[in-house]
C-alpha cells in the first residue's frame, strides 16, 4: 500500500507527525522490540505509514509493508463482526441463551472457592447469551491470565482456544464442564468469550466458522493476506514473536517456519487467532470507519455499526470490575460489541475522543478509529506480553499531538 495524501491535506502536521519515527527507532535502538509499523489515516487517506527494524532478527529480514503478523486479540473485532451479520439476518436476538444453540451452556456454574478436589461452586444466577459473550460479560475466563484455580483448568483441558486444541465443538463442550468466574452479566472479565462466538457462527450459519469468515468477511473485503494460518508460500512473510529478556534485548519466542500458526490449525479461533497485514487490516477498519461498506461491499448496515461502537456497559470497566488492563487504565473507557470504547478522556487519562473505539493484541498491537476526528490508528509489532512497555498511550500522544 501507499500513501494517499499529505498529511496537510486532511488537517495534519507534517512535522509534528513526524515524531513517530523517532519513537519507534528508540525502542528498536534500546533492542525493547524487534521491529514494528505504523498508520495513521485521516478522512480514509493514508498519511503516515512507516516500517523499521526486522520481523526476523535471526534470518536478518526486515519489516515490510506486507510483513504477516500475529493480531491475536484483534481478531476478536472482525468475529463480533461475522455474529453482527447473522443477527442482521433475523437469526437471533442478542438476549437470547447462548444454551439455545449451544445446549451444553444450559447448566453452567460458578466458581466459589478452593481448587481440585475442594473446589465449590454455585449454579449461575442467569444463563449466558450472546450480548454477554459480546460484550465479556459471561464469566469465562481466559487459562493463561491470573494464575486462578479457575485458570488452572482451562490451561489442564485445554480451553484456550490455541491453534492446535482440536474443532471449536470439541472445545466448547470441554469448556462447559468448567466453573464459570463470575455470575454472567455482574461484571467485566476477559476470556474466550469471542472464541464461543466463533462456534456461535458455525451453529447459527451452519458453516465452519473459518469458511464463513473467508466467505463473507475477509475475501469480499480483499484481505486476502488475513487467515488462521499461514500457508507455506507467505510463511516468508511472517514475522517471528519475541518476549523480553531480564537482563535486557530480546528473546526468541517464536520462529516463523516452527510456528504452529504455519502447521495444520485445527482450532479456529474467534479470538486470537488470525494472522493478518497492516493493507489488510486498514481495509477492515476501513469498513468500519464507513459505518459497514468498503468499495461498495457492505457488511453490515449504519446503525448495526453505531451499535455495536457505542457502550454496552451500565457504567466505565472500572465500574464492573476491571480498573486495568494490561497497562491501560480502564477507568473512563466502556465497551461495547467486541470493542473498547472511549467514555471521557480525562477520567480515562490519555488523549482521545469521546466515542473512540479500539482493541488491541497480546504481541502488542493495537488499532483505533476516532469517529470525532475521523481518524485510523493501526500499530503492528510481535511482542509478547502487551503489557510490556506503554506503546498505545505513547502512540496516542503522537498522533494526536499532530492535529491542526
Amino acid at each position: 500500500m501507499a500513501l494517499t495524501a499529505t498529511p496537510e491535506d486532511v488537517g495534519l502536521c507534517c512535522e509534528r507527525l513526524g515524531h513517530i519515527k523517532p519513537w519507534m527507532q528508540r525502542y528498536l535502538t534500546a533492542e525493547k522490540l524487534p521491529g514494528m509499523l505504523t498508520l495513521v489515516a485521516r478522512h480514509g487517506e493514508v498519511v503516515f505509514l512507516e516500517a523499521c527494524g526486522e520481523r526476523d532478527i535471526e534470518a536478518g529480514q526486515p519489516v515490510e509493508e506486507d510483513t504477516i503478523f500475529r493480531i491475536y486479540s484483534m481478531t476478536k473485532p472482525i468475529t463480533s463482526v461475522a455474529v453482527m451479520m447473522l443477527y442482521e439476518e433475523g437469526l437471533f436476538q442478542l438476549d437470547d441463551a447462548v444454551s439455545r444453540y449451544i445446549p451444553a451452556f444450559a447448566d453452567m456454574r460458578v466458581y466459589i472457592s478452593g481448587e481440585g478436589d475442594a473446589m465449590r461452586t454455585e449454579p449461575a444466577r442467569q444463563t449466558i447469551t450472546i450480548h454477554h459473550l459480546l460484550t465479556h460479560t459471561s464469566g469465562l475466563a481466559y487459562g493463561f491470565i491470573n494464575g486462578s484455580p479457575v485458570s488452572t483448568l482451562y490451561n489442564e483441558n485445554n480451553t484456550d482456544f490455541h491453534p492446535n486444541d482440536g474443532p471449536l465443538a470439541d472445545v466448547v463442550q470441554r469448556l462447559c464442564q468448567l466453573p464459570l468466574v463470575f455470575h454472567p452479566g455482574e461484571r467485566w472479565g476477559y476470556g474466550v468469550s469471542t472464541d464461543v462466538l466463533g462456534h456461535l457462527v458455525e451453529q447459527v450459519s451452519g458453516q465452519p466458522f473459518d469458511q464463513f469468515m473467508r466467505q463473507r468477511i475477509l475475501e469480499p473485503l480483499g484481505m486476502f493476506d488475513t487467515d488462521f494460518q499461514v500457508p507455506s508460500d507467505k510463511v516468508e512473510r511472517f514475522a517471528a514473536m519475541y518476549m523480553p529478556k531480564k537482563e535486557g534485548g530480546l528473546k526468541l519466542l517464536e520462529a516463523p517456519g516452527t510456528s504452529a500458526f504455519a502447521s495444520d490449525v485445527t482450532t479456529f479461533s474467534g479470538g486470537g487467532g488470525l494472522m493478518s497485514t497492516v493493507g489488510d487490516y486498514f481495509r477492515f477498519t476501513e469498513m468500519l470507519r464507513r459505518k459497514g461498506e468498503l468499495d461498495g461491499v457492505r457488511l453490515l448496515g449504519r446503525k448495526t455499526v453505531e451499535y455495536m461502537t457505542c457502550n454496552h456497559l451500565p457504567g466505565d470497566l472500572a465500574d464492573m470490575g476491571q480498573p486495568t488492563f494490561n497497562e491501560t487504565s480502564f477507568e473512563g473507557i466502556g465497551f461495547g460489541l467486541g470493542f473498547a470504547v472511549m467514555l471521557d478522556p480525562a477520567k480515562a487519562q490519555v488523549i482521545g475522543s469521546p466515542g473512540e473505539y479500539h482493541w488491541g493484541g497480546a504481541a502488542s498491537t493495537v488499532f483505533w478509529v476516532d469517529p470525532l476526528e475521523d481518524m485510523t490508528v493501526i500499530f503492528l509489532t510481535q511482542l509478547f506480553p502487551s503489557s510490556t512497555y506503554p506503546l498505545r498511550r505513547e502512540l496516542r500522544a503522537l498522533t494526536y499531538q499532530a492535529l491542526l
